[in-house]
């Protein structure tokens, strides 16, 4: 489960990041009163947090299951 929230927020933050490539326009700021709010600061941490917590999702072992 926390794998899912994790990449879940790696992906809001990554929808963020491509707003502020083509629009130059970051909307977690935007929501929460600019990038220097606390607020919007701690949303940046967690994200950037669950990107860390991803990384662990690359050496992962995947189990495949047969269907018969």
């Amino acid at each position: 489960m926390l794998d899912r929230i994790c990449l879940a927020l790696v992906i809001i933050g990554a929808l963020n990041w491509g707003s502020i490539g083509l629009f130059q326009f970051d909307v977690i700021s935007w929501i929460f009163g600019g990038q220097a709010h606390v607020v919007s600061r701690v949303i940046y941490v967690i994200v950037a947090l669950a990107g860390l917590w991803c990384i662990s999702l690359l050496f992962k072992r995947v189990e495949v299951r047969e269907y018969d």
